[in-house]
């Protein structure tokens, strides 16, 4: 027999959902069919057969298919020693450690380096895995608005002469709105009020920058940063983060990060899916340019037909629409037509921001993007014809 506390949690939960379902902020998980603009396999390496091929034979030259344990028991594989230094030979630093997912690269990242003492100073569009790991760090937290760099410099100021560890946490293209931080000018900004920089790459790697290397090596900036956190989730076509930096900076998080500490390890085989897809992503200078072309095309389609597109300069086009309703009802007027185009609403965005997100990827063409741009204009056309539809 259920128990009232069982039942009682039961109807909070439901109540819960209403409330999401009244706001239209609802999610589900479903596989939306069409083309595919969702994706974050911007070079379209998670059907390239030669890695299909890689990835089979690692799994079958693999003495195990699990880990059986955390890095420091028994998941510690040479493997990863040698991963590790080619990411660092990559990200032009002196090293690099592997964490499961980005999540817990930016989590064990920001907690082993913080204290309730020091300040740390985020952009307010910041990935929820940067703002989790700010919070956790205990940390005195102050946000600045989005690309803000005024009133960045004014908070840096303010903290000057505070004898503390200073952090600005910035991702390098931001996921939501594909604008990129200036990181040459948020490192000068660091170094005049003694404040370090810690960069989030994970739409950059593979993409921006010389052989897709990212900003932080785009702008000459390596070795000055405290670290730069690159995903192996979206362009490489595989799993986990690497937080790349000093050696120093390694073996403190090996002793520190709890989400490397106490998680188990990825199996062995993953270390050369990476491997693979790195060595494979450095070659694809052209798909990178071609990639760039189409998107900084298509946002300026946008743009001359009116849409909102923000600051975007990257992969990562938004429309913004506003309200919630609106971007639900010009995704489903999109998947209609064969694009697989999901809604981005609060809490991913701010209030009114609602927006459709198109991930652009190697595998779209000029023609798709064509009949995207003319798909949302009719989308725009039926608003006027459905409002008056409406009974009053």
């Amino acid at each position: 027999m259920r128990s009232d506390p069982y039942l009682r949690l039961l109807r909070d939960l439901a109540g819960e959902l209403r409330a999401l379902d009244a706001r239209n902020e609802r999610r589900t998980l479903e596989q939306v069919p069409g083309i595919n603009l969702c994706s974050n396999d911007y070079l379209r390496l998670a059907s390239d057969p030669g890695l299909r091929h890689e990835v089979a034979r690692a799994v079958q030259e693999s003495p195990y298919v699990g880990s059986t344990g955390s890095r420091l028991l028994s998941g510690h594989f040479e493997v990863w020693d040698e991963l590790e230094s080619d990411f660092a030979r990559f990200a032009h630093t002196e090293a690099a450690l592997y964490f499961g997912s980005g999540y817990a690269a930016n989590m064990g990242l920001l907690t082993s380096l913080l204290q309730k003492t020091d300040v740390v100073f985020s952009d307010a569009y910041n990935h929820a895995s940067l703002i989790d790991g700010i919070r956790l760090s205990g940390a005195r937290r102050v946000i600045y608005p989005h690309l803000d760099l005024n009133v960045l410099e004014m908070q840096l100021r303010k903290y000057a002469k505070e004898d503390c560890r200073k952090a600005i946490v910035t991702e390098s293209v931001f996921s939501m709105d594909g604008d990129c931080a200036p990181i040459r000018t948020l490192l000068e900004l660091g170094a005049k009020y003694d404040a370090g920089l810690v960069v989030d790459e994970a739409h950059a790697t593979a993409v921006h920058g010389p052989s897709g290397r990212g900003l932080v090596v785009a702008a000459g900036a390596e070795g000055q940063v405290w670290a730069a956190v690159h995903s192996c989730g979206k362009a490489l076509a595989s799993m986990g983060a690497f937080v790349c930096g000093s050696e120093l900076l390694k073996q403190t998080l090996v002793n520190r990060a709890r989400t490397l500490l106490f998680s188990t390890a990825a199996p062995p085989y993953m270390a050369r899916q990476i491997r693979s897809a790195l060595r494979i992503a450095q070659s694809m200078d052209a798909d990178r340019a071609t990639l760039f072309e189409r998107s900084l095309g298509f946002a300026a389609s946008l743009r001359s037909d009116g849409w909102d597109t923000g600051r975007t300069s990257s992969q990562i086009v938004p429309v913004i629409l506003g309200d919630n309703a609106s971007a639900l009802d010009a995704s489903e007027h999109l998947r209609a037509a064969g694009f697989a185009v999901r809604a981005v609403r609060p809490p991913s965005v701010p209030q009114g921001q609602a927006r459709l997100r198109f991930s652009l990827t190697c595998g779209i063409s000029a023609e798709d993007l064509r009949r995207l741009c003319g798909t949302l204009a009719e989308w725009r056309e039926l608003q006027p014809k459905r409002a008056a539809a409406v009974p009053a």
